[in-house]
């Protein structure tokens, strides 16, 4: 059974960091492509970043700030997020998929997904 737990969400204030945690079961770690979405009230589950074995991908609103990264002995992938902004603000989730390339950044690519925490980003 494939589990991915998100952690590490909170409310914090502009220009302020956050590290996001995504921990991984029940799949071979090694050999998927990870990713982070999220999704704000109201709106679409929006490509965040993603990494493989060999390149990571981001977003145009996130790159620079983000970065994302993975730790295959301990089956988890990280969310640095510095500066952040109001307009980050979402519930954040992880995805994890076989494929790879530029696919990642859809949604529809991923058929594992965590239940996602909460980022709050006050102005």
């Amino acid at each position: 059974q494939v589990q991915l737990v998100e952690s590490g969400g909170g409310l914090v204030q502009a220009g302020d960091s956050l590290r996001l945690s995504c921990a991984a079961s029940g799949l071979p770690f090694n050999s998927y492509s990870m990713g982070w979405f999220r999704q704000a009230p109201g709106k679409e589950r929006e490509f965040v970043g993603a990494i493989n074995d060999a390149s990571t991908y981001y977003a145009d609103s996130v790159r620079g700030r983000f970065t994302i990264s993975r730790d295959n002995a301990k089956n988890t992938v990280y969310l640095q997020m510095n500066s952040l902004k109001p307009e980050d603000t979402a519930a954040y989730y992880c995805g994890g998929t076989r494929n790879s390339g530029e696919v990642l950044r859809s949604a529809f690519a991923y058929p594992y997904w965590g239940r996602g925490t909460q980022v709050t980003v006050s102005s």
